[in-house]
């Protein structure tokens, strides 16, 4: 698998919305149920600034659990959403 060009953003997104050091995130780092900061209000931080870094619309059908199981499936959901948001 291709490094994703998204990944730089993502952790400094993630880092800055769970005020956590940025070395703690991983292509394959797991999200939830690892960091205590990773609740219901951090992911609705973070989808407000990957909606506004990323140029995406998220909808609520569209949102899965299985998005934030990792950094690698959130990016996955990224480049899903951009590919959408394109056509």
């Amino acid at each position: 698998m291709s490094v994703s060009p998204n990944l730089d953003k993502l952790i400094v997104i993630l880092s800055e919305t769970l005020s956590i050091d940025a070395s703690e995130f991983a292509e394959d780092t797991l999200l939830l149920g690892n960091f205590p900061e990773f609740d219901s209000m951090a992911i609705v931080s973070i989808l407000m600034e990957l909606e506004e870094q990323f140029g995406i619309n998220i909808s609520e059908d569209e949102l899965t659990g299985d998005a934030f199981e990792s950094v690698t499936s959130l990016l996955e959901f990224i480049d899903i959403q951009q590919a959408v948001t394109a056509i």
